[in-house]
């Protein structure tokens, strides 16, 4: 199934997309890192994004419509900065907000279905009014604001629309939102990101978010029966869970019937021990010194999934980037291991320097993450336009 990646950033949606069965016709971003990032995976032939058609330019200048009743999907990340937890919080008078943009590409071009993310921070109850004028936005796609019109107003318009006996004309797409919590799915990271999913009406698909697969709960059973830590191969006296695990470890009466979540322990473990000259065999694994924790950003520590990994806006991502060891010691992330956390396959390179390549992980979708959803809205539209279960 053919589609079209907006926002693209350094392509964690689109390679967990690509890898669910969508091959994108256009990789659109406008970062010049991002795509200097796509253009040397293209060049070392890595799998997933060799074939990609990527183009570097601001989606405000894209034709849509050359794309038009041609694409199975559209899918990207808005800039997230007007609602990052970490930034100024402009939502809609912040000139970032491209979700306007992504509204465009749905009327313009019409495909079956979208796939679009964002951060946590648009579900903040300062944001609430906005986020549902985006959902009802993408699901009446030719329904824009009139000249002059403000956003408050044009969302009254589109609730006495979507309210209506006749508002069953014109394109419309059933839309789901769901908060998931990336450790839900086998990612190595607490990271919470939101989905808008939606599916063209004339399809008539009946959809819901994949369930998890993964708990904290899980994890605790795991590490109370020793299992854990027997699989890491951790000394009885080094194994040292807090009382609050204690606590919440003895309240479980039977073994959940998820899999534990996967720890930054897990993720990196067969991962030597960073230096800070390049030699490793593992690419972009070299150590970033410097690191020290603060108030509010203490690292993550080895035996649960990472913190949520930051772009950062002020300088070095700081805190959120590190771990922190069996000793109580500290050190950064490598580009390597962040990009462990992010579930980005190994061979991936990621172009500049650090702090560069640290920011373009910091706003990637985790690959399996989006592969995960991709999956199931492949196969639902599989169902729907080729008549049989996808294999």
């Amino acid at each position: 199934m053919n589609s079209l990646e907006i926002f693209a950033g350094a392509g964690g949606l689109g390679l967990g997309l690509h890898a669910a069965g969508f091959k994108p016709v256009g990789v659109i971003e406008r970062d010049s890192y991002c795509c200097d990032t796509i253009r040397e995976n293209k060049r070392r032939g890595m799998q997933g994004v060799r074939t990609w058609p990527v183009v570097e330019d601001d989606v405000r200048d894209v034709r849509f419509e050359l794309f038009a009743d041609q694409l199975d999907l559209v899918s990207g990340g808005p800039p997230c900065q007007p609602f990052s937890l970490g930034g100024r919080h402009g939502a809609y008078d912040d000139a970032r907000d491209m979700f306007p943009q992504a509204v465009r590409a749905v009327r313009e071009i019409r495909p079956k279905a979208f796939i679009f993310e964002n951060v946590k921070g648009l579900t903040r109850d300062r944001f609430r009014n906005y986020l549902e004028y985006i959902k009802l936005q993408l699901e009446h796609p030719e329904l824009t604001a009139k000249p002059g019109q403000d956003w408050a107003d044009h969302l009254a318009r589109l609730e006495r629309h979507h309210t209506s006996t006749s508002s069953g004309s014109g394109l419309r797409y059933n839309v789901v939102t769901r908060l998931l919590n990336a450790a839900d799915y086998g990612i190595p990271q607490k990271r919470h990101r939101i989905f808008f999913v939606g599916f063209r009406d004339d399809l008539g698909i009946e959809w819901a978010f994949p369930e998890p697969t993964h708990s904290e709960a899980a994890l605790l059973w795991d590490k109370s029966i020793g299992e854990y830590w027997d699989r890491h191969r951790i000394p009885l006296g080094e194994r040292s869970p807090s009382i609050s695990d204690l606590k919440r470890s003895k309240a479980l009466l039977i073994r959940p019937n998820t899999k534990p979540w996967v720890t930054v322990r897990d993720a990196l473990e067969d991962l030597p021990e960073p230096i800070l000259k390049a030699g490793s065999k593992f690419a972009n694994h070299k150590l970033q010194p410097g690191a020290r924790p603060y108030p509010g950003h203490t690292g993550s520590r080895l035996d649960e999934p990472a913190k949520a990994l930051k772009a950062g806006v002020h300088g070095v991502p700081g805190g959120e980037n590190m771990m922190v060891r069996r000793d109580g010691s500290v050190r950064y992330f490598t580009v390597r291991e962040t990009a462990r956390l992010q579930t980005f396959p190994d061979e991936f390179i990621f172009h500049g320097t650090w702090s560069e390549a640290m920011r373009q992980l910091g706003n990637a979708v985790p690959v399996e993450l989006a592969s995960t959803v991709g999956r199931s809205v492949h196969r639902q539209l599989f169902d729907a336009t080729q008549g049989g279960p996808i294999q």
